[in-house]
């Protein structure tokens, strides 16, 4: 098997304040995360921005540009910036920081989905911020908007003219017959770095035979063309990246995507996760790939190519 990526997602735009209280919001605590998770081993960073006095997500380029250079100073990891921001963001907005930062890779969800959070606020009582629980609640009314002219604008505004690369973030199978349609236009080129996302309230389901749909699926699309990782949200994360591992892939954790370190605790880093995976995967016999093996591995146009 080749060497395994770990990526961590840092923050997102899921997940509230009144969550979790080791949730990163400002700059430093963004910052600090991020580089602990690249030492215990996540060779990409996967990164949302929030502003520090509210807690919400963020598109603003001031918010990024507080710890994308503090980042890429303190640490030789891969910066991957999201482009799926929040879906109550305009893709102008979500397209802002990662045009001016120009960054080596970036993610981008393919396809237009529902994206309901609202069973969340179910379990919540108290609130830190107004703004949280009509967030929350008024998302099963709320559709993530990327339309195949939305995801051209990103390839060729981002990748064509900017040199990023991307972690597609499939949240169906639909999802990969789009990727499909835009690699047989010219619009991208492979090795393709697939991410597979379970258990998101309008995509995928986290079930395992799922997963190796997925897999399959892709495998007839892309063939020897691509490599995928896998995230599943909340407590389906350390297991479906173990199957992941375990299949030859490759895995994502991070406070993106679960808040807990297991049942019942919640993580206080994502350090934490990224520390528990890397165990996990080690023992199932895999090597772990360096920042500069995974640039080689995607294609990467590198650190020294980017505005930040």
């Amino acid at each position: 098997m080749s060497k395994i990526i770990i990526t961590c997602a840092i923050t997102g735009s899921i997940h509230t304040p009144s969550m979790s209280p080791h949730l990163p919001i400002t700059a430093d605590e963004i910052s600090e995360q991020a580089i602990d998770a690249s030492e215990a081993g996540a060779a990409i960073l996967h990164l949302h921005a929030r502003d520090p006095e509210t807690g919400r997500p963020s598109a603003s380029l001031e918010h990024f540009m507080g710890f994308l250079p503090r980042i890429k100073q303190a640490s030789n990891s891969v910066i991957n910036i999201t482009t799926g921001g929040s879906a109550i963001m305009s893709l102008e907005e979500r397209l802002a920081a990662p045009m001016a930062a120009e960054p080596e890779m970036c993610s981008l969800n393919m396809g237009t989905m529902n994206f309901a959070l609202y069973p969340i606020a179910e379990r919540i009582t108290d609130w830190t911020y107004d703004w949280e629980k009509q967030f929350l609640e008024n998302s099963d009314d709320l559709v993530f908007k990327n339309t195949p002219r939305d995801i051209e604008t990103v390839l060729s505004d981002l990748g064509q003219a900017r040199g990023a690369r991307f972690e597609f973030e499939c949240y169906d199978v639909g999802h990969l017959y789009m990727l499909r349609h835009f690699a047989d236009r010219g619009l991208v080129e492979p090795p393709f770095f697939v991410q597979f996302v379970f258990g998101v309230l309008g995509g995928i389901g986290a079930d395992p035979e799922n997963l190796t749909h997925m897999k399959r699926i892709a495998d007839k699309l892309f063939g020897e063309d691509y490599t995928f990782s896998v995230l599943a949200a909340g407590r389906h994360q350390i297991p479906f990246a173990t199957m992941a591992a375990a299949m030859g892939g490759h895995v994502r954790v991070g406070l993106e995507d679960s808040l807990m370190i297991a049942k019942g605790r919640l993580a206080e880093r994502n350090a934490d996760q990224v520390v528990k995976i890397r165990r996990i995967v080690e023992d199932l016999g895999r090597e772990l790939a360096s920042p500069d093996e995974v640039r080689a591995m995607l294609g990467l146009k590198g650190a020294d190519r980017t505005a930040i």
